[in-house]
């Protein structure tokens, strides 16, 4: 059995799913397909829009399990979906969760439809990354650790809480540092580093090769995927991977895409002066709405970056390569490829953006395919 991970509302995840499939959003130590993958011990593929299936392909399957991306996992759901037989579909208000099928395209009204009556976390918006972020860092916790030893933390460090709520995988660095696992689990991945000084308090996941940098507070709720450094202070927070937040400032309650970077000094703020529940863009609606959260700060597309000293809004939401440099505060909607962040501001140039895409990417040991620069084209051509 194989699983396709299909889209669902995914413009209500823009700008994030601009450059990836609503299954491939990280959420808790892992993300939405690999949680799934794991649980179902089965490969995963996505079903997405056409510009970006070339980049994430369909794969070929006489029996595949077709499940909603926005759906959190639970024990019942996962025995539901596994008694679904060939051409059935389960249901919850109208929803689809998951269709049992052997078509790369299937049309649910054909299919004979299972209504489930148990209880689903639907993941809505990206702002809801960070609000069930805690308890999904708990859940894939006992997912990826159960009946696996953890590597020994160093002797220099403080442990304040229990002990076994620290996974340590292999060639973690950490010296003089303290863990507080009272409030959360604390899973530290391969070949990632705390370096000294910095103060953790759970629930966190800090991906494989990544780093945390001297003298830094991580507070709980936060991921910090793979091959990010980070610095300063961070609280309930997820970072996709490959992104730098690594000096002095603060960001909270928010979502960073990949191949981003703060510059040094750089604060999101995450509450309003007046206590009032934070609007954020959305694309769908082309309008600001209400999150219904009190604390929510910055969801920023992949490729974009901030200038040193910048400072950003409560509910500030930033497209895909937007360059942000002008004084002032920017407005809490940057367009995709902005230069310079302010209203009204010049486009970045596509060339351009390419080659700094490229040298980015490069200091990380990866390139920027043929295939990526197709898919940056087209969301170039989508936000004229």
């Amino acid at each position: 059995m194989d699983i396709v991970l299909f889209d669902f509302s995914r413009e209500d995840f823009l700008p994030l799913t601009f450059t990836r499939p609503v299954g491939d959003l990280r959420c808790g130590i892992l993300t939405f397909a690999e949680r799934w993958s794991t649980l179902l011990k089965a490969d995963f593929s996505y079903k997405t829009v056409d510009y970006l299936q070339e980049k994430y392909p369909i794969k070929n399957s006489n029996n595949s399990i077709f499940i909603n991306s926005t759906v959190f996992p639970n024990d019942e759901l996962i025995k539901s979906i596994c008694k679904l037989g060939k051409d059935e579909a389960l249901v919850k208000d109208g929803i689809v969760l998951a269709c049992n099928s052997n078509e790369k395209i299937f049309d649910v009204k054909e299919y004979k439809s299972l209504e489930y009556t148990g209880e689903i976390e639907l993941i809505k918006y990206p702002w809801d990354l960070f609000r069930i972020n805690s308890m999904a860092i708990e859940y894939d916790f006992e997912l990826i650790t159960k009946g696996r030893k953890s590597c020994e933390l160093s002797s220099t460090n403080g442990v304040i809480g229990d002990k076994n709520r620290i996974f340590v995988e292999e060639g973690v660095q950490a010296e003089f540092c303290t863990f507080n696992t009272k409030e959360g689990s604390i899973y530290l991945g391969k070949n990632s580093q705390v370096q000294e000084g910095s103060h953790l308090r759970g629930s966190i996941s800090l991906g494989d090769n990544a780093t945390i940098n001297m003298g830094s507070r991580i507070y709980g709720g936060t991921t910090i995927g793979l091959f990010s450094k980070v610095g300063g202070e961070i609280h309930n927070s997820v970072i996709w991977g490959y992104s730098n937040k690594g000096h002095d400032g603060f960001i909270g309650n928010s979502v960073i895409g990949q191949w981003c970077n703060f510059g040094a000094d750089s604060n999101s703020s995450n509450m309003k002066n007046n206590y009032a529940d934070v609007k954020m863009w959305s694309y769908k609606e082309r309008k600001f709405i209400n999150s219904g959260l009190q604390f929510c700060g910055t969801v920023m597309g992949d490729h974009s970056k901030t200038a040193i000293n910048t400072q950003l809004n409560t509910g500030t939401v930033i497209g895909v390569f937007a360059n942000i440099f002008t004084a002032g505060f920017p407005p809490n909607l940057v367009n995709s490829f902005s230069w310079g962040g302010a209203k009204g501001s010049d486009k970045f140039r596509l060339d351009k953006a390419f080659e700094i895409a490229d040298l980015v990417m490069k200091r990380r040991g990866e390139i920027l395919t043929d295939i990526e620069r197709k898919v940056l084209a087209k969301i170039y051509e989508i936000n004229q």
